[in-house]
């Protein structure tokens, strides 16, 4: 399995927005859509502020970024946690993708450059699924969505994607238990590029709907008969 590149030094990575809340907020989001801080783990304010150079002030503000994002979670008296999410969270966050992903495939503008990277992210994806990778189909599935959205062109809709997605990896990690979810999809998403490719935009649009339905459905029963 491949591992993810590791994060830039917080001193390096800081030089255009050094010392902003914004900054914060996009370090941790990062870190937690790469899996290095996992759903519940306990964000102590003092080392991250430490670690990240920044006042703790600053990291309050990122800490309210992401708490609006649904990202992470405060509980009185016992600080700040990454967010577990629980079965309206992935209610929700079907809702969105199913409003806005759909749309991107119907009316987004299909480029060669466009068709190549999805192209490139399946590739990857099938190649994780013969190896048995499953975190590299999570994250060539995660990309390949994010693309869709942003052949609509628009940054707003990019950022909800994106915000959207950093939710959909916590439902992700909580399925660590269902190893083969993500297999299904790979083969999905080449079938969905196939009718990209074909000029099929509309059969193309009903399939993803179809994908995000059954997607929502099996993660719901899956936390459902867990308990969780």
């Amino acid at each position: 399995m491949t591992e993810p590149s590791a994060p830039a030094p917080a001193h390096t990575a800081r030089a255009a927005h050094a010392h902003t809340g914004a900054w914060a907020a996009h370090v941790l989001r990062t870190r937690i859509s790469r899996g290095e801080l996992l759903p519940g783990s306990k964000l102590a304010e003092q080392a991250l502020a430490a670690e990240l150079e920044v006042s703790r002030n600053t990291l309050r503000e990122a800490f309210g970024t992401l708490a609006d994002e649904l990202i992470v979670e405060r509980v009185p008296n016992r600080g700040v946690f990454v967010a577990k999410p629980d079965a309206e969270d992935i209610r929700e966050i079907y809702r969105i993708r199913r409003m806005i992903e759909p749309a991107a495939l119907l009316w987004g503008e299909l480029t060669v450059p466009a068709l190549a990277e999805l192209d490139e992210i399946v590739g990857r994806a099938l190649a994780a699924l013969a190896a048995g990778d499953v975190p590299g189909m999570a994250d060539a599935n995660q990309q390949l969505h994010g693309v869709i959205v942003a052949m609509a062109g628009s940054p707003t809709l990019s950022t909800v994607m994106d915000r959207t997605l950093a939710r959909m990896r916590l439902v992700f990690y909580r399925m660590s238990d269902a190893p083969d979810f993500h297999s299904g999809y790979a083969e999905h998403n080449r079938d969905l590029v196939r009718l990209l490719r074909d000029g099929r935009r509309d059969e193309a649009a009903a399939a993803l709907r179809t994908y995000l339905d059954t997607a929502e459905a099996e993660l719901l029963d899956h936390l459902d008969r867990w308990g969780r």
